[in-house]
């Protein structure tokens, strides 16, 4: 991706990282390191990994942290992933076990490599969890898949409390933005999930051009998909490689779209500038 020659905007005095209760997570991270384990907590760089981590909900994140996709507003990298572990899911509940996580948030990376997208290893993950700790909730936040049915299948008939695919940003932006992936598909993906019964939740970032007009339309689309929870969030250009800021949402019209997507019709909705997909995920139940 080519370096962005348009200037940074300055992050504004009321967008701080929240700190949390000082805290060792050093057995944490042995018990993820010891199981070749990542968390999208860490590789994201999430804000809010202390918070999230004290209330006893972890992020893992499955199939490897290498993407076979190139988003412009992603931090995680890309390029050619190693073969798919099978010895990875029973290392992910092992792991949820030794952790005593409440609720387990399992993401992916996309493996547009595998003749699955990885939905195998989803599934298996999301038993083995439920086998090791049966008192664990799980949301599954998932790739698109490419669309398939049958691979999002494989994933709901596991049993995960929530599935969660994120829109990421609005109808006009998402070529830009997620490059590989498609408006449509993605919210006939979050369709499939809420006709199978599954509680279905998705995500968008602020900041990156989109219109007041496009949000509500964002929010008007998932709620015919069967979306019922949302989560609204800040975008934060991980680095000058990456998509740059374009606006700064200030908290008060945070706290205001969260206000209209409640009266639209969303059930649970968390939106503030440092929410991110995971958030609160424990709540959405």
């Amino acid at each position: 991706m080519e370096k962005t020659d348009q200037p940074i905007l300055r992050k504004p005095e009321w967008l701080r990282i929240r700190l949390t209760k000082a805290q060792d997570y050093s057995i944490l991270r042995e018990v993820l390191e010891r199981g070749q384990l990542h968390t999208i907590c860490e590789s994201g760089a999430c804000p809010n990994k202390g918070e999230c981590w004290g209330a006893g909900t972890a992020t893992f994140m499955i199939l490897g942290d290498i993407c076979t996709r190139n988003c412009r507003f992603c931090n995680v990298k890309t390029g050619k992933p190693l073969p798919a572990d099978p010895g990875e899911p029973e290392r992910v509940a092992s792991a949820v076990s030794s952790m005593q996580v409440k609720h387990c948030v399992l993401t992916s990376v996309d493996r547009d490599d595998l003749p699955d997208g990885g939905a195998g290893i989803w599934a298996e993950t999301i038993k083995a969890v439920k086998a090791a700790s049966p008192g664990t909730t799980i949301e599954a936040l998932i790739p698109d898949f490419k669309g398939s049915k049958q691979d999002i299948q494989k994933v709901i008939e596991a049993g995960p409390e929530v599935i969660s695919h994120n829109l990421e940003t609005v109808k006009r932006l998402t070529s830009e933005v997620r490059l590989y992936a498609n408006y449509q598909t993605s919210l006939e993906v979050i369709e499939f999930i809420a006709s199978s019964g599954t509680r279905a939740k998705s995500g968008i970032m602020l900041g990156l051009g989109e219109t007041e007009e496009e949000i509500f339309e964002t929010m008007d689309d998932l709620l015919r998909a069967g979306c019922q929870v949302l989560t609204l969030g800040q975008y934060l250009q991980p680095t000058r490689r990456h998509l740059p800021v374009q606006k700064y949402v200030h908290p008060d019209d945070f706290k205001r779209y969260g206000e209209i997507a409640r009266k639209k019709g969303f059930r649970f909705v968390e939106s503030d500038p440092l929410v991110r997909s995971s958030y609160h995920a424990e709540k959405h139940l």
